[in-house]
């Protein structure tokens, strides 16, 4: 690739001021300027991005970055590599291939798969990047995705999409209708290409919104990354209309916290009780699935309130979220939180309370921080309680 980007000491340059103050380095005068400065100096913040986001990137020689918010905005290679875990075939083809994080591990699963990208500048970066990185198996189209898979005209095992919003949809609240490609409005045109299809979405995007816009869905994948919710993924398979399964995972540093349940499953009962001795909070990807009966009943453990989603027993388990022994429970009132909490360091947490972190720090002057851990919450007789614990894990 003829992109002078690439010069042995341009590259040395943005090597060696990876992580710099790119304030003060924007300051200084350009040492090559044969090549714009800005051009220079969003390499060395893409790639100071990129050092714990996309180490396999960093680690490569001669990687071609995309502006910051291209990197930013991508797939975090811990999400990419369990993502391609799901799915497996002879062909895939990505529809909105951007800067090729996904493509990356889906090249290791797939004996070939095609990227495509309407932007010629990027599909070029990620053509170059990828001979870089070793990828031999993918093929690159610098055209909009309905032409590329008219053109090619071929069946594919798997069609990936990861749609962007429109500039003009503002709000939180967004539908897929509002991105493009617009897949609802394609589906039946996606159908006659490939019977499965994963399609990716924001963390924002409201479950059953997705559900509504979209049909033959089989499985529902929540991923978060170190407990923030990255992305939601709905899998759907041609024609089919049976139980939709929601798969929830955790990515922490040692291991994969998964949950999994059925939507609408009927024999739901989950039982409740007052703290026992251990207290357990879900992790956000079981928060974002909004499955709080059936952790109740598939762990066999109790919840506090109908609303407040933390659970207790007196035995410990494995749990998908924090775990924590109680030491001591008091109700909110002025004498025991005088007592017990007035002027103490603790970290505090609200579930299903009628009174804000800030509020309740500022009213008791709590510290923040220490080795206590204080839930406000609602018992299953709707009494105000504070759970005053010790972490776990």
């Amino acid at each position: 690739m003829n992109n002078p980007i690439l010069h042995p000491e341009i590259q040395e340059f943005i090597i060696q001021n990876t992580g710099a103050d790119l304030t003060k380095l924007a300051l200084q005068k350009n040492p090559f300027p044969d090549v714009e400065w800005i051009s220079i100096l969003n390499q060395i913040e893409a790639r100071t991005k990129a050092k714990d986001k996309l180490p396999t990137w960093f680690s490569a020689k001669d990687i071609i970055y995309p502006s910051k918010i291209s990197v930013e905005q991508t797939s975090s290679e811990k999400t990419a590599t369990y993502k391609a875990s799901l799915i497996e075939g002879e062909t895939l083809i990505d529809l909105t291939g951007g800067f090729g994080v996904d493509d990356y591990y889906f090249s290791q699963r797939f004996i070939s798969i095609a990227h495509c990208e309407i932007n010629e500048d990027l599909s070029a970066i990620v053509s170059h990047n990828f001979e870089q990185l070793h990828v031999k198996n993918s093929h690159f189209y610098a055209d909009d995705s309905a032409n590329v898979l008219n053109n090619l005209n071929q069946k594919w095992d798997w069609i990936y999409i990861d749609p962007s919003r429109r500039n003009d949809a503002k709000g939180k609240v967004f539908m897929l209708k509002d991105c493009l490609p617009n897949v609802p409005e394609s589906l039946d045109f996606y159908f006659e290409k490939s019977d499965s299809i994963l399609i990716k979405t924001a963390p924002l995007l409201d479950i059953s919104a997705g559900l509504s816009e979209l049909k033959s869905v089989k499985n529902i994948h929540i991923i978060a990354l170190e407990n923030e919710v990255k992305e939601l993924l709905f899998e759907i398979h041609k024609n089919y209309s049976g139980e939709i399964t929601l798969k929830t995972a955790n990515i922490v540093k040692d291991k994969i916290e998964t949950f999994e349940f059925v939507l609408g499953a009927k024999g739901q009962f989950p039982s409740y009780n007052l703290p026992q001795k251990y207290l357990y909070e879900p992790n956000s990807a079981i928060m974002k699935s909004g499955g709080f009966d059936e952790v109740s009943t598939s762990f066999k453990i109790n919840k506090l309130h109908k609303h407040s989603h933390l659970y207790t027993s007196d035995d410990l388990i494995d749990f998908p979220g924090r775990s924590f022994e109680i030491e001591k429970v008091i109700s909110y009132n002025k004498n025991d939180m005088k007592n017990e909490l007035l002027n103490k360091q603790a970290n505090v947490t609200t579930r299903n309370f009628p009174e804000t972190v800030e509020n309740i720090r500022k009213k008791w002057k709590i510290k923040n921080g220490g080795n206590f851990y204080c839930f406000f919450t609602t018992d299953k007789n709707d009494n105000k309680i504070v759970l005053i614990c010790r972490k776990i894990n």
